[in-house]
């Protein structure tokens, strides 16, 4: 599925996005799934004539796929996030989805202590690919995936084995890793400077900024910008 999924992305229009998962039922069985979530926010003939061959491959499971609110759509995966569940993320885009890479991702995934637990796709391309690198304070604007491993648990006795999982997991992808970072999936653990991963080569004229506009870094409860001084 993950070879398809590679595929469809190779040319989807600006109006449709499409994220490719491993993941475990949501019946809590712990069955472990291959899926695609899309969404395509065009007029509904052209939308379903996009959808049509991802509803058309293999022998789905579950085929959620039909027209919604963008509210619907917006709070449709929030019952797999429930309040009060521990988390622990790991993300980097990727150089390119290469068969080895899907191999290792499977073969992690196969691994997965939770039945909460997943591994995500996030392709990007459209209208966020053709706005230069140094227009905005994000950078990342070059057509590809962003991986994310998804540990997620509600049972405290089983924090050090989803924590080690997900830390392995991305070790085992850092070889298809590119070099930039998505600033929202940083953590509080990450050595050396993943922020100016994150920013790449805006992060020197954001330090500048941060050094005018707040030089005592007062705003640091977050994925933070150190100020020169």
């Amino acid at each position: 599925m993950l070879r398809f999924y590679r595929e469809s992305t190779a040319s989807l229009p600006d109006e449709h996005v499409l994220f490719g998962t491993l993941a475990h039922a949501p019946d809590g069985s712990g069955v472990k799934l291959a899926a695609m979530v899309t969404c395509h926010c065009g007029p509904l003939a052209a939308a379903e004539k996009a959808t049509l061959p991802l509803k058309q491959f293999g022998s789905p499971v579950l085929d959620a796929v039909g027209p919604m609110s963008y509210c619907e759509l917006n709070g449709m995966l929030d019952a797999g996030y429930p309040k009060g569940a521990f988390n622990y993320w790991k993300s980097t885009f990727l150089r390119q989805l290469s068969d080895d890479a899907i191999d290792t991702m499977i073969a992690c995934f196969a691994r997965c202590p939770t039945p909460m637990g997943q591994l995500l796709l996030e392709h990007v391309h459209g209208a966020a690919t053709r706005v230069g690198v140094e227009e905005t304070a994000f950078p990342h604007r070059a057509v590809g995936y962003n991986f994310l491993v998804l540990s997620q648990w509600m049972d405290p006795t089983m924090t050090d084995r989803c924590i080690a999982w997900a830390r392995e997991t991305y070790q085992q992808m850092e070889p298809f890793a590119a070099a930039g970072r998505y600033v929202n999936y940083l953590g509080d653990d990450e050595p050396g400077d993943p922020v100016a991963a994150a920013y790449g080569p805006n992060y020197g004229h954001l330090r500048e900024l941060k050094t005018k506009y707040d030089p005592k870094n007062f705003f640091r409860m977050n994925q933070n910008i150190r100020p020169l001084v």
